[in-house]
């Protein structure tokens, strides 16, 4: 995905900063904005020694070769292994860290206590910021209160309500706004994405997320949720909670628990805009029936089942039972739809 054509103000933007480069830069946005790839082709940008004239690197200096070989010896990229690890992990083998660790953070030591080999900066991108515990998110602080000369954090983040208060005064923001839907939808296009405005609706108009979804048999288990979810009050609960289970153990790890969460949430907020008479946001072949749906639900009845998908998705986050989770909360789907309930 061409993310500098993206984010064409984002990019100019920080092209703007090489004149006064500060220590670090925090670029927020929500998930599947590019931001990663945009902080890589930044990074590659300020290692280049021949930067075309927009600012992107030339590709074929020396510094470019080497960073993309992935052995610049100014650049540093600090992300958990589960990351970096893309195979699929053997029977009995410890699964790789979903954290950015301690032990990572104190390997810059000596990384920051050398000369530049180039005579120019040292980068360090950290993906996702938010991927720290207290511990090592303290670690890196004292990185940042005390920067090393001719050092460019560049921190990323979905999540910025999870980073330190600490961390992010250290920072410059750079906010990663959604790109206009046209701009997205040519993208999507662009990468041979069918029906491309459905896709960018699911995925809150994030278009790293709908290429990620419209690529990776997404359609499967959100044909499941939607198909069950609009039958209402008929609903079968257990039937759903199996399938999408199923879904998400024979995934291995592509369709996390709280991906069927968010799917849910979506669905109740389309159902919450039905009900002000308001157009749906993601699921839009199925406006008709949320419009039909949501005129069923009190609308107190439905902020509340929201609210309690909301915490529900926290839990999802943690070790549990699967089938008894989605169970749960599909059971509490259907009890939207009871005339007894209160």
């Amino acid at each position: 995905m061409n993310v500098i054509n993206l984010h064409e103000p984002v990019w100019k933007g920080l092209q703007a900063r090489r004149a006064q480069m500060p220590h670090a830069l925090l670029l927020l946005g929500q998930r599947g904005l590019g931001k990663f790839d945009l902080a890589r082709q930044f990074a590659a940008s300020l290692l280049c020694e021949q930067p075309q004239g927009d600012g992107r690197a030339c590709g074929h200096c020396l510094a470019c070769n080497w960073y993309g070989q992935g052995n610049h010896p100014d650049f540093r990229l600090l992300q958990p292994e589960a990351f970096a690890d893309e195979a699929e992990a053997e029977e009995g083998k410890k699964k790789a860290s979903q954290q950015i660790t301690i032990d990572q953070v104190r390997g810059l030591d000596e990384f920051l206590n050398v000369g530049t080999h180039r005579g120019g900066l040292r980068i360090v991108i950290v993906n996702p910021t938010e991927a720290m515990n207290r511990a090592t998110a303290n670690a890196l602080l004292k990185t940042l209160e005390e920067p090393a000369p001719s050092t460019l954090f560049l921190m990323v983040s979905s999540d910025p309500i999870r980073l330190l208060p600490t961390i992010r005064s250290r920072c410059q923001v750079v906010p990663v706004p959604l790109p206009s839907a046209a701009r997205a939808e040519q993208v999507l296009a662009e990468h041979g994405v069918a029906d491309a405005g459905r896709w960018l609706a699911l995925a809150g108009g994030a278009p790293g997320l709908a290429l990620e979804w419209s690529a990776s048999g997404q359609s499967d288990w959100l044909e499941a949720l939607t198909r069950r979810l609009a039958a209402g009050r008929a609903v079968e609960p257990l039937v759903l909670a199996g399938e999408l289970e199923k879904a998400v153990k024979d995934s291995k790890g592509r369709l996390p628990l709280k991906a069927v969460v968010d799917g849910l949430q979506k669905w109740l907020v389309d159902l919450m805009l039905a009900s002000n008479g308001l157009a749906v946001r993601y699921f839009l072949p199925q406006a008709a029936t949320i419009a039909g749906l949501a005129a069923m639900i009190p609308p107190a009845r439905l902020l509340q089942s929201y609210r309690t998908t909301v915490a529900r998705r926290r839990e999802a986050e943690q070790p549990l039972n699967a089938r008894l989770f989605l169970e749960g909360l599909f059971l509490d789907y259907r009890a939207l739809f009871a005339k007894d309930s209160r």
